[in-house]
């Protein structure tokens, strides 16, 4: 494989709800062209401004089922009512491509796809402390007091489990271009390791 194409790589990104997973991983994209995300398939209903295909792949709970008996997907889960997983052709195809395919998931998620996949890279991103994290949770507005209990107890599961990820990754409030920059580092790293290790 030549300097100019990097190694593909498959990138697995966790972490709790409210650490900005979302804005760091559509940051990363905009700024390396060889990096794609895949859509999740979704059972429940498209949110104002989400397109499909795009942001998710919506299916109906027979579509799912259908899907699920094909073994079409990496990994799928239940989260907060509907359902969801990682189809396994979208990953393929853009593999094939030469790209190297970010995959979006839960702790839980992350630790099946981590079983599944040939040795993925595996990041967890953060906030810098629990008080950011309620901060930003409660930032959003959108919930009442016993829906945000339940996220923070999550996210406190889930940040216990950071330690068994390739590389941890703290989004500090207001410094969303460096977690970015950190991420892109991280995969070029891990790229040009598995490039001089092939090679």
């Amino acid at each position: 494989m030549s300097e100019s194409e990097p190694t593909p790589l498959v990138v697995i990104i966790s972490g709790p709800s409210g650490a900005g997973k979302d804005t760091v991983i559509n940051s990363a994209l905009s700024r390396d062209e060889s990096l794609a995300k895949v859509a999740t398939a979704k059972t429940r209903a498209p949110r104002p401004g989400e397109v499909d295909g795009e942001h998710h792949v919506f299916l109906t709970d027979d579509q799912f089922d259908r899907w699920v008996a094909e073994d079409a997907f990496l990994e799928h889960v239940v989260s907060y009512g509907h359902r969801s997983g990682v189809p396994r052709a979208a990953v393929d195809k853009l593999l094939g491509q030469g790209r190297t395919v970010i995959l979006r998931t839960d702790v839980e998620g992350a630790r099946t796809l981590r079983e599944r996949l040939d040795q993925p890279l595996l990041v967890f991103l953060t906030v810098a402390d629990r008080a950011e994290l309620e901060r930003r949770i409660r930032a959003r507005g959108a919930e009442g007091e016993q829906q945000i209990a339940v996220r923070l107890a999550e996210a406190e599961a889930e940040m216990a489990e950071s330690h068994w990820f390739d590389v941890v990754i703290v989004n500090h409030e207001g410094q969303q271009d460096a977690a970015t920059t950190d991420l892109i580092q991280a995969i070029d790293e891990e790229r040009r390791r598995r490039g001089e290790s092939s090679s």
